[in-house]
């Protein structure tokens, strides 16, 4: 490794710690508006506005521009609020929630629990999806997360750290080597959990608004093969620095011999579950990420 990289990765390190003490140090109330108000400004400039709109004009094909613009900048409010929590969300009460976090569903987990069962937590980067998937990790006794390693190694251990104090404890990157981990999880009776709406290409092509998307296959996989139950979960950001998360009824496995039959339409109605949270609030959930075909991302416009 290079002393040059090596020195990056520690001035990107001091950023994070700056970004980290002056957001926690403001409360969580405070650093939600901050980062609203930081976002809104600096997110309209990227390239990740046009893939918003792009993404948008497919979900909505009726929306008139005005509604459109209005989206994007609420979904970038929700995101800054997002950045401008994470320093602080370890102050919720995420095992029995609080007055800022009301929690639903609960029995579901709970009764699979009693039964003896090990399932999997699905989401997707709605509201605040580090709260939901705080949530998820103090429901049961083990959960393993699914999370992409960020490049630099030092903000890795700093964000892991932080996710501890949240109740999160064990983690498996994505790829090959935590895909194993995440299957050996489950044969030992542990939970697994992992956000599911980002474009794979080693997944399976299943539909999401109307038209053919790469999508996160790995849980169905291992839904099928240990007949584990996938349990959706859901969060809701109700203004501010407040919350609903929710644990839904289990997608149920297809009848049917054919593995692979059973796994497309594990992915088809995981995909028609992300769909309905993104129609009832869609100004909380990530549109940046390129779900279709790359032409449609090259038109002209902003």
């Amino acid at each position: 490794m290079s002393i040059g990289k090596q020195i990056g990765w520690r001035g990107e390190a001091l950023g994070w710690d700056g970004y980290q003490s002056v957001f926690r140090a403001m409360g969580l109330d405070a650093a939600s508006d901050r980062g609203a108000a930081i976002a809104k400004a600096i997110g309209p400039k990227l390239t990740q506005h046009h893939i918003a709109k792009v993404n948008m004009g497919i979900a909505f094909p009726d929306a008139a521009p005005r509604e459109i613009d209005r989206l994007r900048e609420a979904m970038w409010e929700n995101l800054g609020r997002t950045l401008g929590e994470f320093p602080n969300v370890h102050r919720l009460d995420f095992t029995n929630g609080d007055e800022r976090l009301t929690i639903k569903g609960r029995e579901i987990v709970d009764h699979l629990v009693r039964e003896g069962r090990r399932g999997i937590f699905i989401g997707a980067h709605f509201g605040n999806w580090e709260v939901m998937a705080a949530v998820a990790a103090n429901a049961v006794e083990r959960c393993l997360f699914a999370y992409r390693r960020t490049n630099n190694p030092r903000i890795d251990r700093r964000i892991i750290a932080q996710r501890n104090r949240n109740g999160m404890t064990e983690f498996a990157p994505k790829g090959s080597e935590g895909g194993k981990a995440l299957m050996k999880a489950l044969k030992e009776g542990s939970w697994a959990a992992m956000l599911v709406d980002q474009k794979m290409n080693d997944g399976i092509e299943a539909p999401l608004f109307g038209r053919p998307a790469m999508s996160a296959s790995a849980h169905a996989r291992m839904a099928v093969r240990y007949d584990a139950p996938i349990v959706p979960v859901s969060v809701v950001r109700r203004g501010g620095a407040n919350f609903t998360v929710e644990f839904h009824e289990p997608i149920p496995v297809p009848v049917t011999e054919d593995k692979h039959q059973q796994t497309l339409e594990l992915v088809t109605a995981t995909n028609r579950f992300v769909q309905e949270r993104i129609h009832a609030n869609p100004e909380q959930w990530f549109w940046v990420h390129r779900r279709f075909e790359k032409p449609l991302y090259r038109r002209d416009g902003s």
